[in-house]
């Protein structure tokens, strides 16, 4: 696993981080909180991955989409409680505490968004 830091893509995942951050603050429910903000979390944990591994992006962006797809299953089991952080704010919010269709949906669509604008910068730079 070839390392090198990519300072573009730690931008952008300080930029991500601070969104979510704020949409964790002052969003308690809606689009944005919970469909929005599972959209971004995917986008987020592939700019942390690729900021120090040079990997190809569909690799990277596949294993961020099972990533989030096994946390999002881990929460049919009741993980939170299995770990007794039930009761826990921060691992609520890290790890969820209820599985719903549409997350995976929102990180399916994101994946697809990166992999779209990978594409699209991409032949640019060949162009």
């Amino acid at each position: 696993m070839p390392l090198k830091f990519n300072k573009t893509y730690t931008l952008l995942f300080i930029s991500i981080l601070l969104i979510e951050i704020l949409i964790a603050k002052f969003l308690t429910q809606g689009f944005i909180r919970y469909t929005f903000g599972d959209y971004l979390v995917v986008i987020l944990i592939y700019c942390f991955l690729k900021s120090f591994i040079n990997l190809n992006s569909f690799y990277v962006s596949i294993s961020v989409l099972l990533f989030a797809y096994s946390i999002e299953f881990l929460q049919l089991i009741n993980l939170l409680n299995i770990l007794s952080l039930e009761n826990n704010h921060l691992a609520k919010l890290i790890l969820g505490s209820t599985f719903h269709i549409s997350d995976l949906a929102a990180y399916t669509l994101g994946m697809i968004t990166v992999l779209i604008m990978e594409y699209k910068i991409y032949k640019l730079w060949i162009a």
